[in-house]
């Protein structure tokens, strides 16, 4: 993914005084926060951090997961295979898409769907594809090697692995359904993206799946994205289209996270604008959905080792994802 200009500017600080007046004085929650937590934690499953972890490790042990590649034909059939196991219905997306380069990509989707016969239904996605181009690592020789992808792309892929499996065990009230995105890492390389930013190479899978759902017709009631959250020490700023398209959704889940002791890595402030998979799911399906996203302090860009042979399994703590996965969890069985 990558930043976008800021050409909402205008609308968006309307969007934002909205929003943060609507918080409260200093973005605080009300006052039975402490007996919400208490309720909360009681009655949610429990999130496993170290099978979280796991998950993230077994797509690592594949190798970068460059589309077609061995790793990535390999680790599609192991996603395919567990999936199968926890959710009700299995749908793969086999689609083609033009690379930045012209070349014609292969990509895969794969939807896991929880609970099918509920209308009320919840969208949680993440990318699974790794990046060909580490054009960010500090040495030039490696700017055409692949990336492992461990936190950009495997970590939110190890948090809803890990919820999936939850799920079979525990139907929720609410539908359920997982999407694990290809093709969101082949954007240009970074010399090569000087007269790209008005043409859509990011996010390739979920242009498709925006505009081709896996069931036809398909509504939810909102979406969440999860790019880059095993970074140790995550900081989830609210992303700028994330507030653009889905405000309120942005007030619930950060409101959630303060409620769970979170705040402090859900902070009340507003991050950067990027292009990354929940950009096309608003602006293409209409569906609103917002992106949690670590970005660092001070200039709003990624974690160190982004884009660079040095995003291994160093760069994932299994708090981070521990942390994350509770949110999501409390969000779905309190719904």
């Amino acid at each position: 993914m990558k930043f976008r200009s800021l050409l909402f500017f205008i609308s968006v600080v309307f969007v934002g005084l909205v929003f943060f007046s609507s918080c409260g004085p200093s973005g605080q929650t009300d006052s039975n926060q402490t007996d919400t937590k208490k309720v909360l934690r009681q009655s949610i499953p429990v999130f496993s951090a170290d099978s979280a972890f796991s998950y993230v490790k077994k797509q690592i042990d594949f190798g970068p997961r460059v589309p077609g590649s061995k790793a990535w034909t390999t680790c599609a059939s192991w996603f395919e295979s567990e999936l199968k196991v926890w959710a009700d219905t299995i749908i793969i997306q086999n689609f083609q898409a033009r690379a930045f380069n012209k070349e014609v990509l292969k990509g895969r989707n794969i939807v896991a769907v929880f609970n099918p016969k509920a209308k009320k239904r919840l969208m949680l996605s993440s990318h699974w594809d790794s990046r060909p181009f580490a054009d960010h690592d500090p040495l030039p020789e490696n700017h055409r090697k692949a990336v492992p992808g461990a936190n950009d792309g495997a970590s939110g892929v190890g948090v809803l692995m890990e919820i999936a499996r939850i799920l079979s065990k525990e139907s929720p009230d609410i539908g359920v359904d997982i999407v694990l995105f290809d093709l969101e890492d082949y954007g240009p390389p970074q010399d090569l993206q000087r007269n790209s930013d008005s043409e859509d190479f990011w996010g390739l899978g979920s242009q498709y799946w925006s505009r081709n759902p896996h069931i036809e017709n398909y509504r939810a009631f909102y979406g969440i994205l999860l790019d880059m959250v095993g970074v140790p020490e995550p900081r989830f700023l609210q992303e700028g289209f994330s507030l653009y398209y889905a405000p309120h959704i942005v007030k619930k889940v950060w409101t959630m996270a303060s409620n769970l002791g979170y705040s402090q890595y859900f902070p009340q402030e507003q991050g950067g604008y990027i292009t990354d998979d929940h950009y096309y799911v608003n602006k293409i399906a209409g569906i609103p959905t917002i992106n949690i996203i670590h970005l660092e302090k001070g200039n709003n860009s990624f974690f160190k080792h982004w884009h660079t042979i040095n995003d291994n399994l160093d760069s994932v703590d299994p708090k981070s994802l521990d942390i994350v996965g509770t949110v999501l969890l409390n969000l779905i069985y309190s719904e």
